[in-house]
């Protein structure tokens, strides 16, 4: 494969990945709207993806063993991707998922934010105009619903999951995990289908099968295009064309989520929410620009 190839190859993952990411909403909503918690949505979709994952790496006879240190880097990854996903899932339930899954497009920024406070990264204009843009992008859309404000709680509940996410971002990069991603995946999903289990039991939601064949269509598609595809083209993207592109090929991914919403689920688009998405895209692109200057 030539390099203009890997470039193209690359460029189509990272669109892909962003794009199969953005149909989370697609997913979940279609199960709420047949009957199953979040609990029961999280625990088939991770539990369903861990099992193709386990078979994956069972066909390329790889081994599971880990060291103690990898097995607490992993422990920690998986128990901050099972909060991401759990409070943004939840915050599908009470504001647009267009909207909730462009404020967890706020995650670059906090990332940045984590970096310069705990680990001493210089702060330049350009973050402090990001976290600046981001901010007024996050009142816009808190705002922007025709009905009024949206729903604290769930605005709320998305930011955790951006920043649990942020963190999960710089766990994973400092972690020095030298593994396949299928291997990292199989721990994670472990704890995220586990995580998933226990909200349903504390919160008194039982876990319950897929009523029809297409609820189980659906925790197919979570489990396999927002889940196992995302993660398999993130990869090859961010080898093939570096992590900067593919971080702002990754733009793709809440605007997809609101074409979703708008579209299937005849959420209201308004100018503010509109406004709001452009400053968050434009803070997101800022922090991935910096980071590419400052290598």
């Amino acid at each position: 494969m030539t390099l203009n190839n890997k470039r193209l190859f690359g460029t189509l993952c990272g669109i892909g990945a962003a794009v199969c990411y953005g149909t989370n909403p697609l997913g979940a909503l279609n199960l709420y709207a047949e009957g199953m918690g979040t609990g029961s949505v999280l625990f088939y979709r991770f539990g369903l993806a861990w099992v193709i994952i386990a078979a994956v790496m069972l066909f390329r006879h790889e081994s599971l063993r880990v060291t103690w240190r990898e097995f607490g880097v992993l422990t920690t990854l998986g128990l901050l991707f099972s909060a991401s996903s759990l409070t943004l899932y939840l915050s599908f339930r009470l504001i647009a998922a267009g909207v909730a899954s462009t404020l967890l497009f706020t995650y670059p920024v906090m990332t940045a934010v984590i970096m310069t406070l705990f680990f001493k990264e210089r702060v330049g204009m350009r973050t402090v105009a990001a976290i600046v843009l981001s901010l007024a992008g996050v009142v816009l859309l808190y705002w922007g619903g025709g009905d009024g404000p949206l729903n604290a709680l769930g605005v709320v509940l998305v930011l955790l999951s951006a920043l649990t996410y942020a963190v999960y971002i710089i766990v994973m990069s400092r972690g020095q995990l030298r593994m396949s991603s299928f291997k990292i995946n199989f721990y994670v999903l472990i704890y995220c289908a586990l995580g998933a289990l226990a909200y349903a039991l504390v919160s008194g939601q039982p876990v319950i099968l897929p009523p029809s064949t297409k609820a189980w269509f659906y925790v197919g598609w979570l489990a396999v295009v927002p889940a196992i595809m995302a993660l398999v083209m993130m990869v090859y993207s961010a080898k093939l064309i570096g992590s900067t592109p593919t971080a702002i090929l990754g733009a793709l991914e809440p605007l997809t989520a609101v074409l979703i919403g708008v579209f299937v689920f005849s959420e209201p688009f308004t100018l503010n929410l509109a406004i709001g998405i452009v400053l968050i895209l434009s803070a997101v692109i800022i922090i991935v620009f910096r980071k590419n200057e400052s290598r």
